[in-house]
């Protein structure tokens, strides 16, 4: 298939998909909010005061949500290398979370406050080929397992955008040694063909 092909397909998927127009007639910024929401009321994610990080938060949804649940004796720390609109409540660093001095300014920003819940919806530029786009996607996991073993609160929670494939079995098994409980998601708002799943460590040891 033509790249112009493909992205016209893409495009006429994104303007049909029901969770676009639901998220635009819903005052949300992306549909990406409905995978968070899933999540919350599965797994009962947020209450008020959680201080939490958002990791690959552009366009701002999950952002938006974790703000609204946390209220304002909250607070949501977000990064991405893309923009994001201001947003109550949430501090915001756009940079490269592969980057150590981003890594650091993200650090700086959170100061001596523990974090209840880490969240990251980050993923590659997918080229389409898995022995390069597996490998990616899960060094931006490791990236974020390694700051939730840095910030989180014991007990807290990490939650992330993870690509099924080489690793994935190993990863569960390494995160069970630091979570009391390890679980796997695929909410419904993941498009059916997207390799995409969501892994909840619960519980940090």
């Amino acid at each position: 298939m033509s790249r112009s092909k493909s992205s016209a397909r893409w495009l006429q998927e994104h303007f049909d998909d029901p969770y676009v127009l639901q998220a635009q007639k819903d005052g949300w910024r992306s549909r990406a909010i409905y995978k968070l929401q899933e999540l919350d009321e599965k797994d009962k994610l947020f209450k008020p005061g959680l201080v939490v990080v958002d990791l690959g938060a552009a366009p701002g949804g999950w952002s938006q949500w974790a703000a609204q649940q946390v209220g304002e004796t909250g607070h949501v720390f977000a990064l991405d290398i893309l923009p994001v609109d201001p947003y109550a409540g949430v501090s915001f660093i756009q940079g490269d979370f592969r980057e150590d001095e981003v890594y650091q300014n993200l650090l700086d920003a959170l100061g001596d406050r523990e974090v209840d819940l880490v969240m990251s919806d980050m993923a590659p530029n997918m080229s389409g080929n898995k022995a390069v786009d597996i490998p990616r996607a899960m060094h931006l996991v490791e990236l974020t397992l390694e700051l939730a073993s840095q910030v989180l609160r014991k007990n807290g929670t990490v939650i992330m955008k993870v690509f099924q494939g080489e690793g994935f079995d190993q990863l569960l098994q390494n995160m069970r040694a630091d979570y009391m409980k390890v679980i796997s998601r695929k909410p419904k708002a993941s498009r059916p063909r997207s390799k995409e799943i969501y892994v909840l460590g619960m519980g940090k040891k």
